[in-house]
């Protein structure tokens, strides 16, 4: 039974910030504790909006309504997410809901890694470089990339969804020159673009060889994603701004897709990420995890589809000093491995 929940707030500042306005990320990490005196830990994370609402829905409607409960991850999480609908069914409330259902999942795994819990199909997988970089100079870009390279990533992210399309032209054609043919090039839009600007930046990017097309268009906007799949050859990945399981299931009943990202946390945390996954697989379309190397590395390990892992430079919690050694994952050879450890390895400062 669980008898508490109790929540600390952390910001921290990002060594190389995603832009002006997003220049720290916030992370609220909740300690469930049982009857019996085991701990399970989690967290819930925002790199902009809503920090302060997820850690009052946290202490106070959420820990209320979670008091008493058998701790079964599955059981808590659909009794938690009915709960708080009223708070809306996604958005603040999954992203509060998630660092309950993390630490559940802490506890769940007894002694063993989530990995193994969740079973391990494979001991690496492939790390790609994601920049959150639109706003870097031109210089800045190629100098990211070139590291990425140099480091020997199969794959490199870049932002796209500059008012001039000719600049972004400029930038996708100036990176692809640096990691050479032989590397995976990947755009995202962040969902600045609608559907005519969308068609005509793909026509115009086509020389560079894109291996996804990355939010290009509002994430709830199910048709435009179907239409501007049906006319372009890039496959299209979305995900990191959908909320539900039903979100998901609309997107890859509709066709609107060929990758789904879901943020675990976002989702609501490792339950429903696994339902979104088990349901991608009914349609064969490969789940990405979208960042939170730290957890999603994990996760990606157990995926029944091959992926690559995400990392933006310089912002995993072992990296922002978040962690305590020994860390979860670690990165070499452009592979991320996963240590031994207990439930989730994740030892907050």
């Amino acid at each position: 039974m669980i008898r508490d929940l109790k929540v600390s707030a952390h910001t921290a500042r990002l060594p190389r910030p995603w832009g002006p306005d997003v220049p720290a990320n916030h992370v609220m990490v909740v300690e469930i504790t049982l009857a019996d005196g085991r701990t399970g830990t989690g967290f819930s994370w925002t790199p902009q909006i809503g920090a302060r609402a997820v850690q009052a829905l946290l202490e106070h409607d959420i820990r209320e309504a979670v008091i008493g409960l058998d701790p079964h991850p599955e059981v808590v999480w659909d009794r938690l997410w009915r709960h708080l609908r009223e708070a809306g069914p996604g958005g603040i409330t999954t992203v509060a809901l998630a660092s309950v259902d993390l630490a559940l999942w802490d506890l769940r795994c007894g002694e063993r890694g989530l990995a193994d819990v969740l079973g391990r199909r494979r001991d690496t997988v492939p790390v790609y470089g994601s920049g959150v970089n639109l706003h870097y100079s031109l210089e800045e870009l190629v100098a990211q990339a070139g590291r990425w390279k140099a480091a020997g990533y199969p794959g490199i992210k870049m932002k796209v969804g500059r008012p001039d399309l000719a600049e972004d032209v400029e930038r996708v054609a100036a990176v692809r020159e640096v990691v050479g043919p032989g590397t995976l090039l990947m755009i995202d839009a962040n969902q600045r673009w609608d559907l005519h600007r969308a068609r005509r930046a793909v026509e115009a990017l086509a020389p560079y060889d894109l291996h996804w097309l990355e939010e290009p268009l509002p994430a709830d906007d199910v048709a435009a994603h179907v239409e501007l799949r049906r006319s372009v050859d890039v496959p299209i990945a979305v995900g990191e701004n959908v909320y539900t399981v039903y979100g998901f299931r609309d997107l890859l009943t509709a066709g609107a897709c060929d990758i789904v990202q879901p943020n675990v946390v976002r989702v609501g945390g490792i339950t429903p990420f696994l339902r979104i996954t088990e349901l991608a697989r009914a349609f064969d379309v490969p789940v990405y995890p979208h960042l939170l190397p730290d957890l999603s590395a994990q996760l990606a390990l157990a995926l029944p589809l091959p992926c690559m892992a995400e990392e933006v430079e310089d912002a995993s919690f072992a990296a922002l000093g978040l962690l305590a050694e020994p860390y979860p994952v670690h990165v070499s050879d452009a592979k991320v491995r996963v240590g031994e450890h207990r439930g989730l390895g994740l030892h907050w400062r």
